[in-house]
């Protein structure tokens, strides 16, 4: 299994956001676009690309789910002017979250929403290297504060290579929300970093689909594995889409399915979309038998 991609859905925005975000890092670049015509969203533009070495997909596909806070992207910075400039440019016609400050965890630290919903957390990192810029943020909210150390066991008995790094825990009284216990945390799965938090406010920010997660598989007993493993709420279960027992969505998808989508011909990409929106979990060998016309 490859990387675990964070996959972003917009309205209309996909590209556009996705080339504001690259001009904003170094080591970013757009890899393919393309477009999957009638969907039920109609004509859905995907778009794949590295932003500061880390792989992303996003689509635009309607107004149908939106971004809010239960999922972050936490870059680490390495000077105030990195942070600055950053908070600037994401907060332009954002919405802050909590204010460009000094606080006990951080010397410099703020959270904000961007002009498309995406929610980032800046904070100066300027006292050890840096070894994956941005990392994606589950805040455990409303009826899951007080999961997030059980969340991560189960994502870390399921992927290899992974591990839970960091634990501290909410002091007592420290927390408004009386159920939540994991104030940071921080894990790896498949040597890709993740942080966690247990909401200490009684804000319900749920998991929805707008955050999501790719995992690309190698072979059908993968895609099986995963799907057993991760999928909770059967009627959730489409296009490969599975929901797990937290909330949070995933994408249980063939690695070849974005080469397939991003180079084969027209008619080629018409006959496996038509396939796989059929599907609930994909199927290896009919999706390559959509592909050769079969």
């Amino acid at each position: 299994m490859e990387k675990i991609i964070p996959h972003l859905w917009y309205d209309k925005e996909a590209k556009e956001a996705a080339e504001f975000y690259i001009s904003l890092f170094e080591n970013s670049k757009l890899l393919n676009t393309a477009v999957l015509d009638n969907t039920p969203s109609g004509d859905a533009e995907t778009v794949n690309f590295i932003l500061a070495g880390l792989p992303f997909a996003a689509i635009s596909a309607g107004p149908f789910f939106k971004f809010n806070p239960s999922i972050s992207l936490s870059v680490a910075c390495s000077s105030r002017p990195e942070v600055k400039r950053l908070w600037n440019a994401f907060s332009e016609g954002g919405t802050v979250l909590m204010p460009l400050d000094n606080y006990p965890f951080s010397a410099l630290y703020g959270w904000v929403q961007d002009r498309y919903g995406l929610s980032w957390q800046l904070i100066l990192h300027d006292f050890a290297p840096i070894t994956q810029k941005i990392t994606p943020s589950l805040l455990f909210s409303g009826s899951v504060t007080g999961k997030a150390e059980e969340a991560m066991e189960f994502y870390t008995s399921i992927f290899e290579n992974s591990e839970i790094t960091f634990i501290n825990r909410y002091a007592e009284g420290e927390a408004k929300a009386k159920n939540a216990k994991i104030n940071f945390a921080s894990f790896k799965l498949n040597n890709t970093n993740f942080s966690a938090s247990d909401n200490g406010f009684d804000t319900n920010y749920c998991f929805n689909e707008a955050f999501s997660l790719i995992i690309n598989c190698k072979n059908q007993s993968e895609i099986d594995y995963y799907s057993e493993k991760l999928s909770h709420v059967p009627e959730a279960e489409q296009c490969g889409w599975v929901k797990d027992k937290y909330g949070i969505s995933w994408q249980i998808i063939p690695r070849s399915m974005n080469e397939i989508l991003s180079s084969g011909t027209k008619e080629e990409i018409k006959r496996v979309t038509d396939a796989f929106l059929k599907m609930k979990k994909f199927d290896i060998d009919a999706l390559e038998k959509a592909k050769r016309g079969y």
